[in-house]
């Protein structure tokens, strides 16, 4: 399927009463680090898998960036925005934390299931994936992507994406009215215009399908779900936000020189933008 987030497979370390297998593991990634400006980014990783019955494998995957030369809790807070319990940054803070949420996700299962699971008569396999992603760095704009994907039975599994850029030198996440003042309506306008710029993939029996064919709403909204490089600004929407599911998550880019007369002159500045 378009786009699956795909689950790991691993092993339970907590549950006396359920099966174990061996392959469970913990790992901090020391050296899949990149330098990013003047601050380090490393990143830690838990999986994990519980076999409930015969018919009922679930599985837990998590990675999540760690910022040891950040300082700013504020900051720190803002790049952890999922995540609202985490109090201690370091990367032993963040593994006790994932530990943890993993254990939470297993006996929240492990309880819910108990009514039905005798019930079940054929075997499946559940999962909870969440990964950050550090996509770009650009004059001190780090860009980070964040996914989530799962599956608890029924049709299809779900996923998403969040995208957030952080203005490293001021310490902020950056804001849309921080790029540029024109109006949300005429983004909006400008969305749905461009919506075709960047075909998500989907062909039916004649080829490809547009974007717009396979749209829900008649406004796209002007969300804080972007991200920019040197040419575009780009608006990421997961599924079922703007389309189908069928259409998986859709990217519309607005240029630059469609936002000329409008974007902050410090943004501009900065990003060394040219039309």
């Amino acid at each position: 399927m378009k786009n699956t987030i795909a689950a790991l497979a691993l092993s339970p370390l907590f549950i006396i009463s359920c099966k174990k297998n061996e392959n469970s593991s913990t790992e901090i990634i020391k050296n899949d680090s990149v330098h990013a400006n003047t601050f380090m980014v490393d990143s830690v990783k838990v999986s994990d898998s519980l076999k409930l019955s015969d018919s009922l494998k679930v599985k837990y995957s998590a990675t999540m960036l760690v910022f040891p030369d950040i300082k700013n809790n504020a900051l720190l807070d803002s790049i952890y925005f999922e995540e609202k319990n985490i109090r201690d940054f370091s990367k032993n803070g963040i593994q006790d934390w994932l530990e943890k949420d993993k254990n939470e996700y297993f006996n929240s299962i492990k309880k819910n299931s108990k009514d039905w699971i005798s019930d079940m008569n054929f075997s499946q396999e559940w999962y909870s994936d969440k990964a950050m992603k550090l996509k770009s760095k650009l004059n001190d704009y780090v860009h980070i992507q964040y996914i989530w994907g799962s599956y608890e039975g029924g049709a299809h599994d779900n996923y998403g994406f969040s995208e957030r850029v952080f203005d490293v030198k001021n310490g902020k996440k950056l804001q849309l009215k921080d790029i540029t003042s024109m109006s949300t309506s005429k983004i909006e306008s400008m969305l749905l215009k461009n919506i075709n710029k960047i075909n998500s993939g989907t062909t039916d029996n004649t080829g490809a399908v547009n974007n717009s064919e396979m749209l829900l709403v008649d406004v796209i909204p002007a969300t804080e779900n972007f991200y920019f490089d040197e040419k575009n600004l780009y608006f990421h929407y997961s599924p079922y936000e703007i389309a189908a599911f069928a259409a998986g998550d859709i990217t519309i880019p607005i240029s630059w020189t469609e936002l000329k007369g409008t974007i902050s002159p410090e943004f501009e500045k900065r990003m060394g933008i040219t039309y």
